[in-house]
């Protein structure tokens, strides 16, 4: 008896913790997004661009970007491995 009291009890915190805990973390995650759209829109849009416009510009620079640099350190590393190919088959003879 005594014991079913006390998980219920529990249960009951458990439920009140997490639901606080879930109010603070949708706040706060709604606060950022609108932080994030007000500056999206007063210091990345172009001209006639909408805040949903320039973060789906944003986004595909952005992966442009990395994509160059993949590319950048795909060629790096063919040279270094040529490099050490070569260095490899000069020991050898």
């Amino acid at each position: 008896m005594m014991k079913s009291k006390l998980i219920r009890t529990n249960k009951k915190i458990e439920k009140k913790v997490v639901g606080a805990y879930k109010a603070v973390e949708d706040g706060v995650v709604e606060t950022y997004k609108k932080v994030e759209d007000k500056f999206v829109d007063c210091f990345l849009t172009k001209e006639g661009e909408t805040v949903l416009e320039a973060k789906e510009r944003l986004r595909n620079e952005q992966k442009a970007r990395e994509n160059a640099m993949k590319a950048e350190m795909e060629k790096q590393n063919a040279k270094i491995e040529a490099s050490l190919g070569a260095n490899r088959s000069n020991e050898n003879q």
